[in-house]
């Protein structure tokens, strides 16, 4: 089961970014995506809590369970090390463009009724 449910939400997932980066998800459908994709992870990792509580015995079990968080968290802060923007300090826009502004820049200005034309 916990394999299945993350393989399931790993392919949902990597369905979900070819959508995206082919233009065809909106706001909506695109949250609706992820919804469907949390559904499996959220299932995933509640099993792997439960068949963590269930191998371990009694004495240990909440030490294994912070043990895979913490190295779950491990991995995410190398993660971080590696792929992580430096964004201490720093305004949103510093750190990334909002895409409103980027839309704004690919979009021409038709011109408006009555207008002399520019020379």
């Amino acid at each position: 089961m916990i394999s299945g449910t993350y393989i399931i939400a790993g392919l949902l997932l990597i369905g979900t970014a070819i959508l995206f980066k082919n233009g065809s998800l909106n706001a909506t459908t695109q949250t609706i995506c992820w919804a469907v994709v949390f559904f499996f992870a959220s299932a995933g990792a509640s099993a792997g809590y439960l068949t963590a509580s269930e191998v371990f015995p009694l004495e240990v079990r909440a030490q294994s369970i912070a043990v895979f968080f913490a190295i779950a968290m491990i991995l995410g802060g190398l993660a971080a090390i590696f792929f992580g923007v430096n964004a201490e300090g720093k305004a949103l826009e510093d750190v990334a463009t909002p895409l409103s502004v980027m839309a704004a820049k690919q979009k021409t200005i038709p011109p408006q009724r009555g207008a002399a034309p520019a020379s």
